[in-house]
């Protein structure tokens, strides 16, 4: 008598055997001389089924350890029409896809939204661990009753609901890989990487959701988030949910001139870069470019000097004194408003910081002392605000009505981000949030700023 086909989950893969009827599950499958048995990748197990199912192969699935869970939310808040919109796209796409949406504009509560529809236990994954627990107290309110738990940290819970880091959930994927029926990641244009993919790679998850609000990323791997999530089922700008979901915005340019002294010392900075470009045969229009010149100033003391002068020429494009200037005009323009302000480098943060008497947070600020100075933000004790890259993704940034950028960027997503930090609606449905982007003429960020623009038209 012959035995039962039985399919079962081996850390990250999926073991058949004795084969199968039929012939369509041949394509997914490789022959492991270890086991004798025929391998699949996890991330096929939705195809797979599907496939055996079509011809009527009779199987055991020991692989699927996913289990049904009723989940309803505690408080019926009324959707926003973008997010009834993209859950019933993302549906519509058998529960598989990415959806693009501004920062500030509900992601959350459509995650929370996709996982009452497919009622499965799921794996939340995030990229840090300020995400993992802001994600962790949001799902503790919205299913009070729910098996919630946490992974990352020093956490290593098992709740039927897991909200965990990407850098954790990538560790254990082998072992976690067939526990959830969806799993959402958060900004998961993080997912790509090398490391981080395991996590989708090693899942039998089938169904899938992606949150972002600029998937592309400079490499290309975006292209791959079609096979590791799903496509992009739902797409919307900021100016698209202005006025409505989001604040009424105004984006404002400022062109600043360098200095006399200052023009002159960039001039000669970006010649001497130039001069060894050229030499090198390096063309700095692309970021193929742009690691050519990392490499090339590793290897001779000519490329240094050229990497040098580089950084020194865009430190004064950024942190030259026409900025400072017309920052203290914009500070007092808009007081006492709620203002972040945002720089590219450290020095310049703490530059503007004692200059302005204006609380920093850097990479290198304490968390305890972080969440205090956000706090008393938040309450209106400080009116503003000055940090470098560390308040663009990851941290939950209390409610702003001004934001200006110092340093033009080529970053879609960067200033998306930063756009987003003003654009909730706030207490008054008739705020008006601006972003000011001040901009050096005669440098290079005048193109940094215009092949972005360019990119988004």
């Amino acid at each position: 008598m012959s035995r039962l086909p039985v399919l079962s989950f081996d850390r990250g893969t999926m073991l058949l055997h004795p084969p199968p009827r039929g012939k369509g599950w041949i394509a997914f499958a490789t022959w492991d001389d270890r086991v004798e048995k025929f391998r699949i990748p996890a991330e096929k197990y939705r195809e797979l089924i599907r496939v055996l199912r079509e011809e009527g192969a009779v199987f055991e699935d020991k692989a699927q350890g996913f289990v049904e869970v009723t989940l309803a939310l505690s408080e019926q808040m009324r959707p926003y029409a973008h997010q009834t919109e993209a859950l019933a796209a993302w549906q519509n796409a058998d529960c598989r896809g990415v959806v693009v949406l501004p920062t500030a504009s509900g992601k959350t509560y459509l995650a929370q939204m996709a996982m009452v529809a497919v009622q499965r236990s799921t794996l939340i994954v995030v990229p840090t661990l300020d995400l993992m627990h802001q994600w962790y107290a949001n799902l503790l309110a919205a299913f009070p009753g729910a098996d919630l738990g946490l992974l990352g940290g020093g956490s290593r819970d098992q709740g039927q609901i897991l909200v965990a880091t990407y850098d954790s959930a990538a560790i254990h994927a082998e072992s976690i890989g067939n526990r959830y029926g969806l799993i959402v990641f958060d900004e998961c244009h993080h997912l790509p990487g090398d490391f981080y993919r395991m996590t989708a790679e090693y899942a039998l998850s089938p169904f899938r959701l992606g949150l972002t609000a600029t998937p592309e990323r400079a490499d290309g791997k975006h292209a791959d988030l079609d096979t590791l999530i799903g496509p992009v089922v739902y797409r919307r700008r900021p100016e698209e949910l202005a006025g409505g979901a989001l604040a009424e915005h105004k984006h404002v340019q400022l062109r600043v001139q360098l200095t006399p002294e200052e023009q002159k010392r960039y001039t000669e900075l970006i010649a001497l870069r130039n001069q060894f470009l050229q030499s090198a045969n390096i063309f700095l229009g692309s970021s193929e470019g742009w690691q050519l010149f990392i490499q090339a100033s590793a290897r001779s003391a000519a490329g240094r000097r050229a990497m040098i002068a580089h950084n020194q020429a865009k430190a004064i494009s950024q942190g030259t004194e026409s900025k400072v200037r017309l920052l203290g005009e914009l500070l007092a323009r808009h007081w006492p408003a709620q203002t972040l302000i945002f720089t590219h480098d450290n020095a310049t943060v703490h530059r503007i910081s004692q200059t302005f008497l204006i609380p920093a947070i850097t990479h290198q600020t304490a968390v305890k002392e972080r969440h205090s100075i956000l706090a008393d933000f938040r309450s209106g004790r400080y009116r503003s605000l000055v940090a470098s890259q560390v308040l663009n993704e990851g941290v939950d940034v209390p409610e702003a009505s001004v934001a200006i950028i110092l340093s033009g960027t080529a970053s879609e997503r960067e200033y998306v981000q930063r756009l987003g930090r003003v654009l909730r609606r706030g207490s008054s449905d008739s705020k008006l949030a601006y972003l000011y982007e001040l901009i050096a003429e005669d440098t290079a960020e005048e193109g940094t700023v215009a092949r972005r623009h360019r990119r988004r038209s």
